[in-house]
């Protein structure tokens, strides 16, 4: 059994499509269609129902998934002990971020931890939520650095995984200054939607969240990315409205070139959350840890 079978099939959970997780592990669908179905006969099971449509997990892939993924994990860790006792990894700390997250946060972030020798060790990965979930399982990297709520959980086990809230954050949703749609609920006209794609953590949230205010918006969904500059550029030529994290849109606000388009009640608020997995992962990463405030709620 190789230790890749096990990320193939954690993959392929995730995504559903052979075609896609295979592109996700960057190798060809045969080859990876192999190494699923050699995992299958060394397991003497089958691990999913496969048809037209895609793969879904059957009840023994069910029950090996948290499993698979857990010595995933642990695997990873050693390699990283292992590097560390060499002393090749001593000092080296790896994040995984989401985008909306990368540009913004995380340089103000790591800058108010106020230590230098943290900017010579530090290796930053920009994904979205599903990739840096599957980078942080894997063992790819030691944090995740997403927004979150209380209603969404992660795709994270929870029972292997820990966090800390750094942060604070609202999702506005916003219009450019020139609007020539109608934003008025009362009115109930198709309003043009700029969206994040499910695969990032903010679409996640909407998806969900905005559920709550089908009724009192009419929602269309025109355009769809998980980068919030191009919806923020879209929102600013007056193509829809986006729900945007309040700290990125703070001066295109204050300058008039976008305006906020409904009542506080459509606000949604977030937290911004470091995750890690439990256990030890070596004393730098442990103390770099421990130094970190967190924002109480």
């Amino acid at each position: 059994m190789e230790l890749n079978w096990l990320d193939d099939f954690i993959a392929l959970a995730e995504y559903e499509s052979f075609s896609r997780a295979a592109k996700f592990r960057n190798i060809t669908q045969p080859a990876f269609s192999r190494r699923i179905r050699s995992l299958e006969e060394w397991l003497g099971v089958d691990l999913f129902t496969r048809t037209y449509q895609g793969a879904t997990l059957t009840p023994a892939g069910r029950e090996v998934l948290s499993s698979a993924q857990e010595l995933s994990r642990r695997f990873y860790q050693l390699r990283t002990k292992a590097r560390e006792a060499a002393g090749k990894e001593q000092h080296l700390l790896r994040f995984a971020a989401t985008y909306s997250l990368s540009f913004t946060f995380f340089p103000r972030w790591i800058r108010s931890l106020d230590s230098k020798a943290l900017f010579e060790s530090i290796r930053l990965t920009t994904e979205s939520m599903k990739t840096c979930e599957q980078m942080l399982i894997n063992g790819d990297s030691s944090f995740l650095l997403c927004h979150c709520h209380p209603d969404i959980p992660t795709k994270l086990p929870g029972e292997h995984f820990v966090c800390k809230t750094i942060g604070l954050e609202y999702l506005v949703p916003v219009i450019g200054n020139a609007p020539s749609f109608n934003t008025d609920p009362q009115k109930q006209d198709p309003i043009p939607f700029l969206k994040f794609s499910s695969d990032s953590a903010l679409g996640r949230i909407l998806d969900k969240k905005l559920l709550d205010f089908s009724t009192e918006l009419n929602l269309e969904v025109i355009f769809e990315s998980h980068l919030s500059p191009v919806l923020l550029s879209m929102a600013m030529e007056n193509k829809g409205v986006a729900w945007l994290p309040k700290s990125i849109i703070e001066n295109e606000l204050s300058n008039g070139k976008l305006q906020v388009a409904f009542s506080e009640e459509f606000h949604i608020p977030l937290k911004i959350r470091l995750y890690r997995p439990v256990g030890n992962l070596g004393l730098f990463i442990e103390g770099f840890w421990a130094s970190i405030p967190e924002n109480m709620e």
